[in-house]
């Protein structure tokens, strides 16, 4: 099956996932030697009238509830359309944190629409890659040719729009999401372009099993692991060591850059991220100790071959430590079970007979959404549908059913809305723009109740 990658980006209402919304997708699919295919993507989705948007997130992306009402599309179009026409077979679907942020909110997207959360990154080909661990072990270990971004008080930084300007790289508006698609293009070719032996050894990594060959508990071995958890000072790059299972096959590691009998000396020690879960299918940026041998590798890091090793004898003779550690991130909750269904896709997966019925949902005409009542085993379902009605087919609601919505809109409105109004006006205390403050004040009053 032939494969191209599909650079994608999102703005949008805020920062979680589980309760604030797309409000821009753009992206542009490339060959795998980055040459564009066709023409870029850049689509608005409808705000729904049960979301006040962060005003401070609205300042910074200049796109207001009302611009999405005019040219948006409603999020059940939206992932129709994204389903048939972008992520495609054979799509590797690539953007910056997108990882921990883009894809979360298209997993949460699709749930409210009745789609598989995951499929559209694994099934018929398809796959993902995260360009920030990339840009970040590139800087700490293969650094050559490329120029580095600093912040005004020099501590290094990764961010995109800075490492454009430094390299000289078209990005006229940072932070509109096609802007910021074909600068990461650009930093990517770079990378391949000045760095293309580890460009490629990363490439792979996108697969979990790859990683699993080296980072593993069968046969434990120190390796190079860059993360944002890690400090900017060693270019968030040290030299890491498996010690125990954690939940869903991941594996739990420990930064070999610390001493743990003089941590366990402190008064009051702390092991995070000292110690952190490592998530296979998370596309990490991990290597072999080898890779620190070119060069001046282990001085790029800040850590020399004495200190792993006599750290890594201390961490081994702490058996109940790494039990400890092991027993903390097994009752460790990473997803609370939600109340709002809409926030529960992280509670369990359906079984055939709900995907089932989920497919004829997502099928349905208004018409045929009127008077429709699948027999949905999963209690999350039910709810979930009326939303899915009445913010894609609000003309398909009974009389109960419009009481109901309304019910759950006002409480999200109340949940959000004290937050909403403080932060507009420490806005306009600022001098900050006027226009779109006067739009999300005007956005407020019309989905209030009259």
């Amino acid at each position: 099956m032939e494969q191209n990658f599909f650079f994608y980006d999102l703005e949008t209402s805020g920062l979680n996932p589980r309760t604030d919304r797309i409000m821009q997708f753009a992206g542009w699919r490339t060959d795998m030697d980055l040459n564009p295919i066709g023409d870029p993507v850049n689509l608005l989705v409808k705000m729904n009238e049960d979301t006040l948007p962060s005003p401070y997130a609205v300042m910074v992306t200049k796109i207001t509830p009302q611009s999405t009402l005019q040219d948006g599309f409603t999020e059940a179009e939206f992932c129709k359309y994204i389903t048939d026409e972008i992520f495609t077979p054979g799509t590797i679907a690539v953007g910056f944190n997108s990882v921990r942020f883009d894809d979360e909110f298209m997993r949460n997207i699709f749930w409210r629409c009745f789609y598989d959360p995951y499929e559209w990154q694994w099934k018929d080909g398809r796959s993902k890659w995260d360009l920030l661990d990339v840009v970040r072990m590139t800087r700490a270990l293969r650094p050559e040719g490329i120029n580095w971004p600093f912040t005004p008080d020099g501590k290094a930084t990764n961010r995109l729009e800075l490492m454009t300007k430094e390299n000289n790289i078209a990005h006229e508006h940072a932070h509109d999401a096609l802007s910021d698609v074909e600068a990461l293009i650009s930093v990517t070719r770079l990378i391949k372009e000045k760095q293309p032996q580890l460009y490629n050894w990363l490439f792979k990594l996108r697969d979990k099993k790859a990683v699993q060959q080296l980072v593993n508990l069968e046969k434990p071995a120190p390796f190079v692991y860059s993360s944002g958890r890690y400090e900017s000072e060693y270019n968030k790059t040290t030299v890491a060591y498996p010690i125990a299972p954690a939940k869903n096959g991941n594996v739990l590691v420990f930064d070999l850059r610390y001493n743990l009998d003089e941590l366990l000396a402190q008064e009051e020690p702390k092991f995070f991220p000292v110690v952190k879960e490592m998530k296979y299918n998370h596309c990490p940026a991990v290597a072999p100790l080898g890779v620190l041998e070119q060069g001046d590798g282990w001085q790029k890091i800040g850590l020399d071959k004495t200190q792993i090793e006599k750290n890594l004898k201390v961490l081994l003779a702490h058996p109940d430590f790494i039990e400890q550690m092991r027993t903390e991130n097994e009752e460790r909750e990473e997803f609370p079970p939600a109340v709002d269904p809409e926030s529960a896709l992280y509670d369990g997966f359906l079984d055939n007979n709900d995907k089932t019925r989920c497919a004829a949902v997502r099928k349905a005409s208004l018409n045929d959404l009127a008077d429709f009542h699948p027999d949905f085993h999963d209690p999350r379902l039910p709810d979930l549908l009326l939303h899915y009605k009445a913010r894609n087919f609000e003309r398909a609601l009974t009389e109960s059913e419009r009481s109901k919505w309304e019910e759950y809109r006002m409480g999200r409105i109340k949940a959000m809305q004290n937050q909403y109004i403080r932060d507009i006006q420490r806005l306009a205390a600022e001098g900050k723009d006027s226009f779109i403050l006067e739009e999300l004040q005007l956005w407020y009053q019309s989905i209030l109740p009259y």
